[in-house]
């Protein structure tokens, strides 16, 4: 008997410029508000890590997808910056 989640499987693509890294594990969230939610705190903790270490470069967003990989949704990292630092 195959049970099925009632939770949807969403992959959160990495994309810099023409550049896309898929994730390749995806994760099990309710819907897509809270895939929503899961990467703006992926952004903001993949931001504070740059800027820790000092890297300069930075994905510009986290396409979030579905498992088949159609794009449901997209974060921009801007997003998450204070507002004064927002472009």
């Amino acid at each position: 008997m195959n049970v099925r989640s009632p939770w949807d499987d969403f992959i959160f693509i990495s994309k810099r410029g023409d550049q896309i890294v898929p994730d390749d594990e995806g994760v099990d969230l309710p819907d897509l508000s809270a895939a929503q939610r899961e990467a703006i705190l992926a952004a903001r903790e993949l931001l504070a890590e740059a800027i820790k270490s000092g890297r300069p470069e930075v994905p510009e967003a986290f396409v979030i997808a579905d498992e088949a990989g159609r794009p449901l949704g997209i974060v921009p990292l801007a997003a998450v910056l204070p507002k004064p630092l927002r472009k």
